[in-house]
């Protein structure tokens, strides 16, 4: 009898439990569901949309099909899963401990826009992102001596291109071969005006375009001398213009323009090249190859390439170990700094093909 009344009480146990647990499992199908709420963009918070990009705290990026947007930065959360388009911005404002707020203009209408988070697992802020898994030899067009080609889009017809540690750059910077400018004493700053002074003479050094600003007309800032072109560089600039280029002035008889780059040169004398590599406004970077003709005082181009995965962090520091290997220090594409944050800087390695020219 007590064998019974045990295997009775055991049942009731079995039952019990088995009972509680389907009461739970209903709960918790019930929490889902509310979890799961089906909600539409209606359903977030309208907010003023950016009309002016430098207000931004920092922009982020995703590599990812699909993004999902939250209405406060909880995972339990009403969630919304929208498809990433390209051509949205998901500009970022505060950052929380798994999400970031974001401003998103619905169909990019400004006057359209809502508050939303966003997983930080699902994107990566501007001041983030490095040259990892990009695509280094992408470009947009090329020129190749005489000859554009707005069809290829790899870099791999005129050589390699990596990218390298900090440490391997820093190395190789001090086998540099390109000439250093050097300031010539007698280019003086003369009443706002740059002024050469030598045995009397004195000569008003302008700039090469007369480009007028809302701050007054374009500014020249002397650079230094190329002791193999026997010409005195200058910066031309402007905080209101965003184009900024190097113009190369002939002193010897008369003040003469005769050449220019669109970034800091680097010049080879050994191969009488005047190359550059700068930031292109619309895309990416530019790298230009020209080799210096003294008779004519023309630059003939060699090499043009528009690489589009990365922009220049400073020209300056560019440089050739050889007459085939050039370096330069880059910010990944779309790389900003926000958010109290600095940019990551990469480095890049340009291995031209030996027979190319």
């Amino acid at each position: 009898m007590k064998i019974l009344n045990q295997i009775f009480i055991s049942s009731m146990v079995v039952f019990v439990g088995c009972n509680q647990q389907n009461k739970n499992s209903e709960t918790d199908k019930t929490e889902t569901e509310v979890k799961q709420k089906i909600i539409t963009l209606t359903d977030f918070k309208k907010i003023k949309g950016v009309d002016n990009v430098q207000e931004v705290p920092f922009q982020l990026f995703t590599q990812l099909d699909s993004i999902q947007f939250f209405v406060t930065p909880s995972k339990d959360a009403a969630h919304l899963k929208m498809p990433y388009n390209k051509f949205d911005n998901y500009y970022g404002f505060e950052e929380f401990e798994d999400f970031y707020s974001i401003h998103y203009s619905i169909n990019n209408n400004i006057s359209n826009s809502i508050e939303a988070f966003v997983l930080k697992s699902e994107f990566t802020p501007s001041f983030e992102l490095t040259l990892k898994d990009v695509d280094l030899y992408e470009i947009r067009s090329s020129t190749f001596k005489k000859s554009s080609d707005f069809k290829n889009k790899s870099f791999k017809k005129f050589g390699t291109i990596a990218e390298i540690s900090e440490q391997e750059f820093n190395s190789n910077s001090k086998k540099q071969i390109g000439e250093q400018l050097v300031k010539n004493p007698n280019i003086q700053l003369q009443e706002g005006n740059w002024v050469y002074k030598e045995n009397g003479r004195e000569e008003v050094i302008t700039q090469h375009e007369n480009i007028s600003t809302e701050t007054g007309p374009l500014a020249n800032e002397y650079v230094g001398r190329s002791p193999y072109l026997n010409m005195e560089v200058f910066r031309e600039n402007s905080d209101k213009v965003v184009d900024s280029y190097y113009s190369f002035f002939n002193i010897k008889n008369a003040v003469l323009f005769e050449l220019s780059t669109n970034g800091y040169p680097q010049i080879l004398p050994s191969k009488s090249w005047v190359t550059c590599i700068s930031s292109n406004n619309d895309v990416g970077s530019d790298f230009i190859i020209t080799q210096y003709l003294p008779q004519t005082k023309k630059q003939d181009n060699l090499l043009y390439v528009n690489f589009t995965k990365f922009k220049i962090a400073d020209d300056k520091k560019a440089f050739w170990t050889d007459n085939d290997t050039f370096y330069a220090e880059v910010y990944p594409l779309n790389s900003a700094a926000g958010n109290g944050k600095k940019q990551k800087t990469a480095y890049i390695k340009i291995q031209l093909k030996a027979d190319l020219f």
